[in-house]
């Protein structure tokens, strides 16, 4: 199998992975990430069952199990103690088989296990260098950086520059690839505290007023250097109005909160400053292909979606593990990287379209302006979960199996 020369454009959980298993098949892999300092962005993730996956593959499940928290149970209550969601991994193993958990991480866990595996890989990383797109002729491709200059002759270049990806952009522009990327109105304001008396384990609880106020908690374990276990706890927001929640501040957010979730105001409590929380937008992006040419989109970049199903490092690891194995498999036959390029892109269309749909209906549900959808929420979601077959299509969706 010859050896190619790869780009990967971004540094994040896509990045990463693909440039761990594209060094591992022996190719030469350059990694450009934008920040001049490496390091993860956001609070904590849900890795479910189908991200697990791909991480024992890779060998660095057991690396994030030891710093992360199992997840049995997902629960949700509205502002009246009603109870909307109730979802039990339990449940999904008895559908699948097989035993089935969650795993809460905090972001710099993931980060740090995968960085460390992309080191020992042998990837290079440059960091400060702002990639605005990529050219490409019958010799390969070449980035193109901010100010114009450009950067190697490539055989494969795959962009993992996220949900707002500019070399997204450059190759919309060349060839109308794009068929949807919104910025959801609402987003979400996270933070991270203390759960020293172990009160949250196990379950991602939320609260719900309507559908415009929400207030959740992740478990994400115990991160190295920790004096006690962690969660993350997201509040729902319009992106609007982020500068008025900070505005108000830190007693005014807390009460709110705290009234929407009493269980949680021993959290709320650690809080010392309206500064951090640090603001998440949602964006959703669908691509009509990942592919031109020798340039692949990869995780967010291809396709941002709400975190509703909690898929994102989930999809962005299914996508690295199938790129990986598209290239092997393509340059074992003596075929073209465009060859694997096709064949990834096809392996991957038929789960991506189904969470983007399922994430896309499911948004305005439980984050928008639309108040008036709480209650039919609130009363219709119970029963809903009782028909036939729809508890097993969102067991399946919840463990990543949904498309497959």
């Amino acid at each position: 199998m010859r050896q190619l020369r790869v780009a990967i454009v971004g540094c994040g959980t896509a990045g990463q992975a693909s440039a761990v298993l594209l060094a591992r098949q022996g190719h030469r892999v350059e990694v450009f990430e934008r920040a001049g300092v490496l390091g993860p962005v956001g609070a904590g993730l849900l890795l479910q069952p189908a991200g697990q996956r791909v991480l024992g593959k890779m060998g660095l499940l057991g690396q994030v199990e030891r710093q992360g928290a199992v997840v049995h149970r997902l629960v949700g209550q509205n502002e009246r103690g009603r109870s909307v969601l109730d979802v039990r991994y339990a449940d999904a193993g008895a559908v699948h088989g097989v035993g089935l958990s969650g795993l809460g991480v905090h972001r710099g866990v993931l980060f740090s296990v995968l960085q460390a595996a992309l080191r020992e890989a042998g990837a290079t990383v440059h960091t400060g260098r702002h990639v605005a797109g990529c050219e490409q002729d019958e010799r390969g491709a070449v980035l193109v950086l901010d100010g114009g200059e450009r950067v190697g002759m490539f055989d494969l270049v795959v962009a993992c520059d996220g949900s707002r990806s500019r070399v997204r952009g450059a190759l919309d522009a060349q060839r109308g690839i794009v068929r949807r990327s919104a910025l959801y109105e609402f987003g979400a304001l996270w933070c991270v505290v203390e759960d020293v008396l172990g009160e949250h384990a196990g379950v991602l609880r939320q609260a719900y007023a309507g559908t415009s106020r929400m207030l959740g908690v992740l478990p994400t374990g115990r991160p190295d250097g920790a004096r006690a276990d962690v969660v993350s706890v997201f509040w729902s927001v319009r992106g609007a109005e982020v500068g008025r929640v900070r505005g108000a501040g830190l007693e005014a957010w807390r009460a709110e909160a705290g009234a929407l979730a009493p269980w949680a105001r021993g959290l709320l409590a650690q809080v010392r400053s309206i500064e951090e929380l640090v603001y998440a937008p949602y964006y959703d992006v669908v691509c009509d292909t990942p592919v031109v040419g020798r340039c692949v989109l990869v995780g967010d970049a291809a396709h941002a979606m709400s975190p509703q199903l909690g898929l994102g490092a989930n999809l962005a690891l299914a996508d690295a593990w199938a790129l990986a194995r598209a290239v092997e498999r393509a340059l074992s036959r003596g075929e073209a990287v465009e060859d694997a390029l096709g064949a990834y892109a096809g392996a991957r269309a038929r789960e991506i379209a189904s969470y983007s749909f399922v994430s896309r209906g499911l948004t305005p549900v439980f984050q928008s302006e639309w108040d008036a959808l709480g209650p039919l929420r609130d009363w219709a979601w119970p029963w809903l979960m009782r028909a036939p077959g729809v508890k097993q299509i969102a067991l399946a969706s919840l463990v990543g199996r949904r498309g497959a």
